[in-house]
């Protein structure tokens, strides 16, 4: 858990939040049952990926990126970009969509920092 402080923290806090939002976009596309493959992967990430990289400047995540309060800034600008993005290229926003993608998103980018920080916390 060291390295979620010093200067690895904002590459490894990158590369977990980059994972939760694939893993996402993985995940919807399975369950319903939508073409495999690397390309349909990214068709579906990429405008979660852009508001992930959005909510990072917003939040400055960099300075901070395992602190909880950082996910709590993160999570719903991904969500809110990623929603209008699928918009302005004409994918759903289905109301359940943006539930579930809610809920998913909210449990991964805050509540890794939630472990961490209470790990962190506990063996400091």
């Amino acid at each position: 858990m060291s390295r979620l402080r010093g200067p690895n923290a904002t590459p490894l806090a990158a590369g977990i939040d980059t994972a939760i939002v694939v893993a996402f976009a993985a995940l919807g596309r399975r369950n319903h049952d939508e073409q495999p493959g690397l390309g349909g992967l990214v068709d579906t990430a990429w405008p979660f990926l852009a508001g992930l990289a959005l909510g990072w400047a917003v939040s400055r995540a960099w300075d901070r990126p395992a602190e909880f309060r950082t996910g709590l800034i993160v999570w719903p600008v991904t969500v809110a970009a990623g929603m209008v993005l699928r918009q302005l290229t004409g994918d759903g926003t289905a109301t359940s969509f943006i539930v579930v993608a809610s809920a998913f998103l909210g449990a991964g980018l805050v509540g890794w920092r939630a472990i961490a920080g209470r790990t962190l916390r506990a063996v400091a």
